[in-house]
């Protein structure tokens, strides 16, 4: 079984969305589902269809979310040391044909969010950066073109 990395912070949102779907909305939609059934004839009532396709959406996700917290692999950045980009790792780039410098930290699918500066291992940003250390110039390839950048700072918080 492969192992999910993430951080603690990002496996106690997953936590907390389980709670919060499995407290909240699943109970919310067999409501809805009860009062479809109460309106009749089934075959043709939208709002039962709405609550059975939310119904499957919640499930789904919940199914997702245990699968992803049976499979984390946490990990405390803060715990971490040294010049070499991984996991966790908060990074500042030098973006030489932007003369500017830029700050990410690498974390798990489920955490990444680019307006707090935090983008998924996966992405094609961190894959160029994992491996690589302080002081190193490497390329992105980027959807609007190949970017050269050089580390600038490897720092675990």
């Amino acid at each position: 079984m492969q192992k999910i990395p993430m951080t603690q912070i990002g496996h106690q949102r997953l936590k907390e969305e389980l709670k919060r779907l499995k407290t909240v909305e699943r109970p919310k939609v067999v409501k809805e589902i009860e009062e479809a059934r109460a309106h009749g004839d089934l075959s043709e009532n939208a709002e039962y269809d709405a609550a059975k396709d939310k119904q499957g959406f919640v499930e789904g996700r919940i199914r997702e979310i245990q699968g992803k917290l049976a499979q984390a692999e946490i990990i405390d950045p803060t715990t971490l040391s040294g010049d070499r980009v991984v996991f966790g790792a908060t990074v500042t780039l030098y973006d030489f044909e932007a003369d500017k410098e830029f700050t990410y930290q690498i974390v798990g699918d489920d955490e990444s969010d680019i307006k707090d500066k935090k983008i998924s291992y996966s992405s094609p940003i961190a894959r160029a950066l994992i491996g690589k250390s302080l002081g190193d110039e490497t390329t992105i390839k980027a959807p609007k073109g190949n970017r050269n950048v050089e580390i600038m700072d490897v720092q675990f918080k």
